[in-house]
This record gives structure tokens, C-alpha cells and sequence, in this order.
């Protein structure tokens, strides 16, 4: 190879042993490996689709891939949300699971006629779900009591005659109760049986009864019945809650929470992937809490009150294969989502952090292929979110569309894609996700990155600041999103492919950017009453009481009364929801197109189920609205600072730091929480980590330890406080308390110590003074080479480093170049484990908060080394 050559190399990091490329940067970083990649919602252009999280690949796939429609036309999708209302009729049914709320009608079990009566089953979901909500007889909602089905107007639909109609529900328990009804009317004939008991499996069984010949049209204008039901769904095992076992179903939750949701899919759900959750999430389970408590934020609505950040629900059935379903959870939270090599899943929602920031150097990148601008035949410039909308009888249903009328004046057309969120059911979350994969639409910079072993960390990371002077000068400092990374080890290593991350994509201002609220074609019952559309819901605390606040859509009709309801959606503490509570608003005055109402005080710091509808003149009422689910915040007052907030044992701290904390004489206090931040960053609750949460007491002292205290120096005579145990090599001597150097030769000071796992992490220590010259670093190996190797050091300080072991390792060095000259003292070395408190510095601070949730004044920073 000609000097020319090699220099040409060398200068834009395409290979060749350089001082400033030296091996050692090219050591792999033996962390999990990556498998895969999932991201958000699926798009289409016209009838094409161009992505649904899910491209041919064995190792990742993504949700954003411009150009992609040829792999992805035959991508499994769930159903579409109309297709819940009708039950599916096969001889063998694929079998249905839903989460969060939805309206589906699942699989017939049995359709049987008996005389003048006409038996049903159908499988609702093939496992235990919270609740039945709502009951739709074909496309008519319709009330029951005491099982049976109140006909829509007095003698008229459901109810002519002699007709009537019958529905019965199971949960899904294990075991469950036979239907006695249909046991004594088809037992005999072996139809149905007590056998057919239907363990783990929610069902919904029906009993029709003809009318008289006269009244039959009447009762049954659409023919015999077809029952569907909106329902609460799966239970899941919230892992921020200390209560819930994951090996006892009985203590889970219902929940709308994606990353709950997507735990529960991949380790529980029966038709999920079944991962051992104890690889999948234990690892790495603070991780999903802090994605959890993302998804719970409380995002700002424009006329008041909030919603969570994101929510999920919908169902699918086993004939799509449970990567349907994945995608689809997903896209309700524009989810990243990554397969370590050693079985663990890290979840990253949408909502940058720099913790889930990666590095990538001119060292890491052996090859790129960068563009600049958007082809033409991957122009959008309109972007339209697609979400199931609960108000229109769980339809598909368009938001307001983002577009760029400029683009669209260039390209003498409008270039329409559709954002599809299907298990999105808040148009105000479809529009925050479509805003979010419109700007990433919008990227001109895009392209590809083959990335060595060495940068690994950043190939599972979701996104990556570049650190190339050299090899991207343009791109040197940016931030990049990865969107789709794969094994390519005939590139080095990884092929990732990225996106520039898009300013402000965070940002939301819901007075410019919430958009309206999708038109509900007016829907009437059979007393030609319309629903009413809730816009917004707010619990509203008044002194030491709550009212709700609702707010819906006037239907123009001086002649309806509205009345709002409530429940308390869990009364035992079983998950039984209680009485409705209704409360008429006669004098309420419609404003803009709204109607403001309220109801009277209601329990406080209680969940809440909360209806509308509407009263006509005779009485008669509408269909009740969509339920809206709410928490009574009862306490507006924050709680007062804490008394004191202090670090409590002794350096050093290995892979945990210890508090101690007090309340002081406050009421209201009720909660402590714990925060990490880097150290000088500013604390912001919102964005800082939560390490844990201490439920208090007022004037009392409480004690709390972020990481593992099992941790020990796993060497003898660290601070070199007699000439023992040491190996020393040419140069250096052990005096004063010091391991000293002198110049001359390279060398290593060694120590035989217990062996770091193969796989694992070592977390080394060491303080250097009275420097002079040279450099040194801290090495494992086992007994020599090879060498996992940490980076150069020089210059006085402490230095901290986190080695992978690539097989066992027993022995710790000290290496010295033969121009080092310095001092070396207090050296650290142990194996970290999955619950240790990650290393560096870091500014701690607690945050009181009263029983409602109010945050009050922080405490800190108290800051730590963690080793």
C-alpha cells in the first residue's frame, strides 16, 4: 500500500493503525447485542403502504422507511376497528385479545334455534378481561337490566310483542360458570353443556325471542340480532407497583398505558411472544418504568385539563401473528423498540432524553451514504393522522392534516400519506403523533451509517449525536434518530439507518396545534334523541371538595337537557364500578359551538367514569356518550419542603448512593419522590430519572438507596498502604500510600484478583496526582493478553471507566507508558450488575407530593460519585 494510500485512509477513518486510530478504539464494546428495532404507526400513499413497523428483515425493522412499499405491501396489520361490530364466523376462529377499551364482537361459539328462541355464543377474548361496558344489538346501542335488553321505545325495536331479548356475560375467570339458560334449554340435545364452561375465555352469550308474525318486522327491523360489546380489556402487570406480582395475575390492573401494555404483549399475553419476563424486563425493568411514567404524563389540553401522554387500545386476532399487534401498541406512543443479544427488551417512547443518547466518532463509521433532500417520489407534503374514534362507534376516523402549501404550490400537486394510529383512540394523541412523524417526514437528511463493533451502544440506541470532524463534517454535532439497524458484518459490523432528529419535535402548544375535534355525524336512537360528544373533561378541586367539569359539542337543539353521570370506576377495591350518579344541567347555556356543564361534588382522589346525555322534553333520553375515565384531585395544596435531604454512608460508593430524608410537620405531604440528574444539569421532574418513591408521613425520617449495596472492592490493599500483593513492574514502587511511576520503560502494575464474568462489566477506580508527563489506563485480562482495555488517561484527577470482560478476567492492571511519571492511589475494581446505580456524577434531589398528586418544592442537589 503506497504512503499516499494509507494517508487517504487515514484521513477519513476508512482504516489502517494510526496514533490517533489506534486498536484499543476499535475494541468492541461488549454489551447485549442488538437485534431489533420497532417504531411507529404505518403510512400509505393512495393504496400503497410505505411502512408499518414491520419490513422484511430476521433482524430489524422500523416504522418510518421511505421507498419501502414493495417489502411491505404483505406487512400484518390488526383489523380494521369496524370489524369489531360484527362477529367472525369460521368453522375454527382465530382467537381475539384486546387491551385497553374497545368495541369488538369476537368469534361465534354457537348460533342455534330452538323453537321460537334463538341461541347464541361468542368468544369475546381468549383470557380474562376487567369488565363489559356498553351492548350494541347490530348497530343500536341498547341498556340492560338484570340480563335483559330494554327495548328502544315502548313496543317498538328489541321489544314488540312478545319479542325480547336476553344477554349474558363471563369475565373470562379460570375456572368459569356455564350459562345456566342455555344449559337448561340445550344441555339435554349436547349443544350446550355445563362442559362448556369456557375457562379463561370472556364470552357473551345471547337469547333471542321472536315476536308474534305482526310485530316481527318491528322487533326485529335488521333481522335476528347481532350482539358486539365495548369492553375493558386484559390485565397487566404495572411493574411500578410494588403490590403486583408477575407471576400472580390476580394482583394486575387494567390499564391504557402503551408501555404496560407492550410488557404485558410481549411476556404475558397468551397470543404475544411469550418472552421469559425475567431476561425481558427484570434487566432492565427501570428502564420501562421510566417509559411508563412517560406514557402517564399529563399533557395540557386547550380548554383545560389534560390527558395522558399515551394511551392504547384495540384488539387483534391470532390469524396476524403477534408482530400485529406489536406494531399497533407501538404506534400509540411512537415507540423504538430494542432486542438485546442476552434477551432484554428496552423500550424508548417518544420523548427525547440524553440518557437514551448514544455517541458515534469519525473511529466508529466505516462507510455512509448520506442524502441531502427528499427524492420526488418520496415527497410528502401532506400528512393525514388516521385514529379509531370512540364518539362515531369506534370508526376510523382523520384529524386535522399537517401539510406545507408551499411544497404543495413546488410539486403542482398535494402528496397525501396517512399516519395510521388504529389503537389510538384520543384524536388530541393522533394529532401529537402525526405532528412527530410529520417533522420526521420532512427531514431532508437521511441515509445510512455501516458502524463497527465498536459502536454498538449506539446501534440500540434510539438516537445518536455524531462526533465526526473528519468523516461528516456537515453532520459533525447532530443529533440522528436510529431508525433501522442490522448485523452486517460484511460492512464491520452494523448497517443503522437515520434520520436527522428534528428540532421541536417535542413541542406542543395545544392553542396552535391541537386542531379541532373530528365532526360526529349526528347519531340519534330510536327516540330520535342525538348523543352528545364530549370535547373535554377536568376535575376542578373547590376547597377540600371536587366537582367534574364537561364540556360537549352543542347540537343546536334548544330543547335538550343535557345531564352528566359518574361512578366510581373501582368501589371495591375489586374493580367493580359503582352506581351511576346523574346530575341534570336544565340552565346550561351553549358558548362557541360548546356546552359547559358540571356535576355536583363528587368522591374525591377516586378514578371516575364519567357519561353524557341528553333528556327530551318527554322524558325520553339519548344514548349515553362515550365514557370518559378522570381522577378526582382533591388536595390543591402542595406539600411543604422537606426538613432535610442529606447523603448518608461513606466513599465509595459502589454502584449505589444512600439518603436520608425527613418530612416536616405538613399534612399534606404524602409521597417523597427520588430523582438523578447529571450533575450541574437542571432538574425538571418531567425530564430527570426517577429512581423511587417513598409513600411518608409527616414529621418522621425515612431512609432511601438508589442501586445495589452488595457491591464490593474486589482488591486487596487498594490504597497501596504497604508494599504487598502488587506486582509491580519496572518503575514502580509502593510508598507514602501511593503507587508511584517513574519514567523510563512502559510497564504494568498488576493485581490477581476475583474473575469479572465473561459478559460482564467491570467498573474500575483510580485517582491520579502529581502528574508530570506520559499516560496510563486500567486494563483486565486474565493473567495477560488479550487485554480488555479502557482509554488513555493523563493529567491529574479521578477517572472512571466500565470495561466489558470478552471472556474471564482475574487480573487488573495499571499500565504506564514509558514517559509516565505520577502518583496512582485508591483504586477500585468490581463486577456491576443489572441494579447497580449507573456510574459517574450525579445531582440528586427528592420532591414531596400530597396525596392529589401536587408536587411541591425540591430538595437538592446533593451530589454523588457513584463508582
Amino acid at each position: 500500500m503506497s504512503f499516499h494510500h494509507r494517508m487517504m485512509l487515514q484521513r477519513y477513518g476508512l482504516g489502517c493503525t494510526t496514533s490517533l486510530y489506534s486498536e484499543v478504539l476499535f475494541d468492541p464494546i461488549f454489551t447485549p447485542i442488538f437485534t431489533a428495532v420497532l417504531g411507529t404507526g404505518a403510512f400509505n400513499i393512495g393504496v400503497a403502504s410505505i411502512s408499518y413497523a414491520s419490513i422484511a428483515s430476521a433482524i430489524a425493522t422500523t416504522a418510518i422507511s421511505i421507498g419501502l412499499q414493495a417489502l411491505l405491501a404483505q406487512a400484518p396489520k390488526p383489523p380494521k376497528p369496524e370489524d369489531g361490530r360484527a362477529p367472525l364466523n369460521q368453522a375454527i376462529p382465530f382467537r381475539v385479545y384486546a387491551v385497553g377499551r374497545t368495541r369488538l364482537a369476537g368469534a361465534r361459539m354457537m348460533w342455534e334455534a330452538k323453537g321460537s328462541k334463538l341461541y347464541s355464543v361468542q368468544a369475546i377474548a381468549g383470557h380474562r378481561i376487567k369488565s363489559f361496558n356498553r351492548f350494541y344489538l347490530n348497530d343500536d346501542e341498547v341498556t340492560v337490566v338484570d340480563n335483559v335488553v330494554t327495548p328502544l321505545t315502548t313496543g317498538g325495536r328489541y321489544g314488540a310483542g312478545s319479542a325480547n331479548v336476553r344477554l349474558y356475560t363471563r369475565l373470562g375467570a379460570n375456572p368459569e360458570t356455564p350459562y345456566a339458560e342455555l344449559v337448561s334449554e340445550l344441555g339435554a340435545y349436547g349443544i350446550w353443556t355445563n362442559d362448556h364452561r369456557g375457562d379463561g375465555q370472556a364470552s357473551l352469550a345471547m337469547r333471542a325471542q321472536n315476536a308474534d308474525a305482526q310485530d316481527q318486522q318491528t322487533a326485529f327491523p335488521y333481522g335476528a340480532p347481532s350482539p358486539s360489546v365495548e369492553i375493558d380489556g386484559a390485565y397487566c402487570w404495572d411493574f411500578r407497583d410494588p403490590l403486583q406480582n408477575p407471576a400472580d395475575p390476580s394482583t394486575w390492573t387494567w390499564t391504557r398505558n402503551s408501555a404496560l401494555i407492550l410488557a404485558w404483549h410481549l411476556c404475558f399475553n397468551e397470543f404475544g411472544f411469550g418472552l421469559d419476563y425475567q431476561k425481558a424486563l427484570l434487566p432492565v425493568i427501570d428502564l420501562w418504568k421510566e417509559e411508563a411514567d412517560i406514557c402517564d404524563e399529563e399533557v395540557p389540553l386547550a380548554g383545560g385539563g389534560t390527558e395522558k401522554r399515551y394511551e392504547c387500545n384495540g384488539w387483534d386476532t391470532t390469524e396476524n401473528g403477534p408482530k400485529s399487534g406489536l406494531n399497533a401498541i407501538l404506534a400509540t406512543c411512537d415507540g423504538h423498540l430494542v432486542a438485546r443479544g442476552d434477551g432484554a427488551r428496552i423500550l424508548t417512547v417518544g420523548k427525547y432524553r440524553e440518557s437514551r443518547t448514544a455517541t458515534l466518532t469519525d473511529a466508529d463509521i466505516i462507510g455512509h451514504n448520506v442524502q441531502y433532500g427528499v427524492l420526488f417520489e418520496d415527497e410528502c407534503n401532506r400528512l393525514v393522522p388516521k385514529f379509531t374514534y370512540p364518539a362515531t362507534n369506534y370508526t376510523s376516523c382523520d384529524t386535522d392534516f399537517f401539510e406545507d402549501t408551499d411544497a404543495q404550490i413546488a410539486a403542482g400537486r398535494v402528496l397525501t400519506m396517512e399516519g395510521s394510529y388504529e389503537w389510538c383512540h384520543q384524536w388530541r394523541q393522533a394529532r401529537r403523533l402525526g405532528k412527530r412523524d410529520w417533522l420526521r417526514q420532512r427531514q431532508e437528511v437521511k441515509g445510512s451509517l455501516d458502524v463497527r463493533l465498536s459502536g454498538i451502544n449506539a446501534v440500540y440506541a434510539r438516537w445518536v449525536r455524531l462526533e465526526t470532524p473528519k468523516r461528516l463534517p456537515k453532520l459533525d454535532g447532530k443529533l440522528i434518530e436510529n431508525r433501522r439497524s442490522i448485523v452486517a458484518l460484511t460492512k464491520g459490523g452494523f448497517t443503522m439507518d437515520f434520520i436527522e432528529h428534528p428540532e421541536g419535535i417535542d413541542d406542543w402548544n395545544p392553542a396552535t396545534e391541537e386542531g379541532q375535534q373530528p365532526p360526529v355525524p349526528p347519531a340519534v336512537n330510536a327516540s330520535e334523541i342525538p348523543t352528545p360528544v364530549i370535547n373535554l373533561i377536568q376535575a376542578k378541586a373547590n376547597g377540600g371538595s371536587v366537582y367534574i367539569r364537561v364540556v360537549i359539542i352543542d347540537p343546536d337543539d334548544g330543547s335538550l337537557t343535557p345531564v352528566v353521570r359518574y361512578r366510581v370506576a373501582d368501589a371495591d377495591g375489586l374493580g367493580t364500578p359503582g352506581a351511576w350518579v346523574e346530575q341534570p344541567n336544565p340552565s346550561a347555556e351553549p358558548s362557541g359551538g360548546y356546552i359547559d356543564l358540571s356535576t355536583g361534588n363528587v368522591p374525591v382522589d377516586k378514578v371516575l367514569d364519567v357519561q353524557a346525555a341528553f333528556i327530551a322534553s318527554n322524558r325520553r333520553y339519548s344514548n349515553w356518550s362515550v365514557t370518559e375515565t378522570i381522577t378526582s384531585t382533591s388536595d390543591p395544596t402542595p406539600p411543604a419542603a422537606l426538613a432535610s435531604f442529606t447523603l448518608t454512608g461513606s466513599a465509595p460508593r459502589l454502584g449505589n448512593a444512600s439518603f436520608g430524608f425527613s418530612t416536616g410537620n405538613d399534612g399534606h405531604v404524602a409521597t417523597v419522590q427520588i430523582f438523578r440528574v447529571a450533575s450541574g444539569a437542571a432538574f425538571d421532574p418531567d425530564t430527570a430519572t426517577l429512581v423511587g418513591t417513598r409513600a411518608v408521613a409527616p414529621s418522621a425520617s425515612y431512609s432511601f438507596t438508589d442501586g445495589d449495596t452488595t457491591r464490593t472492592n474486589l482488591l486487596s490493599n487498594p490504597g497501596f498502604d504497604t508494599d504487598t500483593v502488587w506486582t509491580k513492574g519496572a518503575g514502580w514502587t509502593l510508598t507514602l500510600g501511593k503507587a508511584n511511576k517513574a519514567p523510563g520503560v512502559a510497564s504494568l502494575l498488576a493485581q490477581l484478583a476475583a474473575a469479572i464474568a465473561n459478559g460482564a462489566k467491570a467498573r474500575i477506580k483510580y485517582a491520579v496526582s502529581s502528574y508530570i508527563a506520559g499516560t496510563v489506563r486500567a486494563p483486565i485480562s486474565t493473567g495477560g493478553s488479550p487485554f480488555d482495555d479502557a482509554p488513555d488517561r493523563s493529567g491529574n484527577g479521578t477517572f472512571l471507566e466500565t470495561i466489558a470482560a470478552t471472556g474471564a478476567r482475574d487480573t487488573f492492571h495499571l499500565r504506564a507508558s514509558s514517559t509516565f511519571e505520577a502518583s496512582i492511589d485508591d483504586v477500585v475494581l468490581y463486577e456491576e450488575t443489572a441494579s447497580c446505580a449507573p456510574q459517574g456524577v450525579w445531582d440528586y434531589y427528592a420532591l414531596p407530593v400530597n396525596g392529589s398528586g401536587v408536587e411541591g418544592p425540591a430538595s437538592g442537589p446533593v451530589t454523588v460519585t457513584i463508582i
